[in-house]
């Protein structure tokens, strides 16, 4: 019955000065958007940099030529070659598919339109292990690769600049000095979280490319696409110890090649990003500390104005536990207003700032919960102060205060 009289209370009081609540509660409001809209944001981020890594192809290893930690500007490279990737395939279990690749950057013609991009010679594991479709078309035929046929398949910018308003399948292009019928188009993939466009590049049969314009034999790089529930690790070690004996590296010797896990960067952006979230939301928590000192200040001021009123239910009976929960109650009630305030205002916000940062919205649960229950915990820690005060007030000073 006292509870539900205090809270009856508690709510006149706050409807008596509007204002002054509303004013009181803004740091609150601030604080748990702020929080919401951070981790929120956060969330989003992580997921879209997993979606995007996915795009490349899951559990996919990339092996490229050059010490992993100098590269190529510290010494020459020596670069794969189509047996090293066949033997791969062959000795290491656990896979998928492996395509060896060969890029180099070209200038595409047809009619008068021109477009300089990405020439990669691959076979056809290359959509295996990218997991990439075709949106119209066909890929390449084991006949085509092994005599390096001068097909290709253009990704969708590549497509939409050369081939406007017209239907690219059948058609010559000119890649380099090459003219190649267009087989395919790939389905278009769009920008990567890097801002790199996915869709520019040409493929073409490997052995085309290493013959008619590279001129040589060389392998730029290895994908290689594990299986589920294969070990990545597992796979990545087998590749280098392989790749050791293959390119005649003994003892401590430093690999000139690298093998890179691409779950790897992914969970080092999502640790990254993680630890920006946790450090953002916790600057913005900062808020609440200042919502919860102006919640104390207002709760200070109510207790000097309603002294007399103190006193006289002191004086009438009321126990000095009773007044303290009564406005411990005040102030709860207000920072729990803030709370839910705040719950809306950051979600919408980062709804909002998903949208326009194309991010995926992802609603953590946990957070908000626990963002409403701190938020809580902020009118009983800075709510307390006040209420001891007017619970330790003596009946006759207060009733003599004017």
């Amino acid at each position: 019955m006292f509870l539900t009289s205090a809270f009856q209370m508690a709510a006149r009081q706050i409807r008596r000065h509007g204002m002054r609540s509303a004013l009181t509660t803004l740091g609150v409001v601030i604080g748990t958007a702020a929080v919401i809209a951070m981790v929120t944001l956060g969330r989003g981020t992580t997921a879209r940099i997993s979606d995007e890594i996915g795009k490349i192809g899951r559990n996919l290893l990339f092996v490229a030529p050059g010490a992993p930690r100098h590269g190529a500007a510290h010494g020459r490279v020596t670069a794969f070659a189509l047996e090293d990737a066949r033997a791969i395939a062959r000795e290491v279990r656990g896979l998928v598919a492996v395509a060896p690749t060969a890029m180099a950057p070209v200038l595409a013609v047809y009619g008068n339109n021109n477009w300089r991009t990405m020439l990669s010679g691959v076979d056809h594991n290359f959509l295996v292990v990218r997991e990439w479709t075709l949106a119209t078309g066909r890929a390449f035929q084991a006949g085509e690769e092994r005599s390096g046929a001068a097909v290709c398949i253009l990704g969708d910018t590549v497509r939409g600049n050369l081939f406007v308003g017209e239907e690219p399948l059948g058609r010559s292009i000119r890649v380099a000095n090459v003219s190649c019928e267009v087989i395919g188009v790939l389905a278009s993939r769009g920008r990567s979280t890097m801002g790199e466009d996915q869709d520019d590049l040409v493929l073409m049969p490997l052995l085309a490319v290493q013959r008619r314009i590279a001129g040589n034999q060389d392998v730029g790089a290895i994908l290689v696409s594990a299986a589920d529930g294969e070990s990545t690790a597992r796979i990545q070690e087998d590749i280098t110890r392989l790749m050791r004996q293959r390119r005649h590296i003994t003892g401590d010797k430093e690999d000139d090649f690298a093998v890179r896990d691409l779950k790897e960067l992914a969970d080092l952006a999502a640790r990254t990003t993680g630890i920006l979230t946790t450090l953002l939301a916790a600057i913005a928590a900062v808020s609440l500390l200042v919502g919860g000192i102006g919640i104390m200040n207002i709760m200070l001021v109510s207790v000097t104005e309603r002294t007399r009123e103190i006193g006289i239910r002191l004086a009438i009976g009321a126990r000095a536990r009773e007044i303290l929960l009564q406005f411990l109650i005040e102030a709860v009630v207000l920072s729990a207003m803030g709370g839910v305030l705040g719950i809306g205002v950051g979600l919408g916000g980062s709804y909002l700032a998903a949208r326009a940062l194309e991010l995926p919205f992802v609603i953590d649960v946990p957070i908000v919960i626990i963002a409403f229950v701190f938020s809580a915990a902020v009118g009983v820690s800075f709510g307390f102060f006040p209420a001891r005060k007017a619970a330790r007030l003596d009946p006759i000073v207060a009733l003599r205060f004017e």
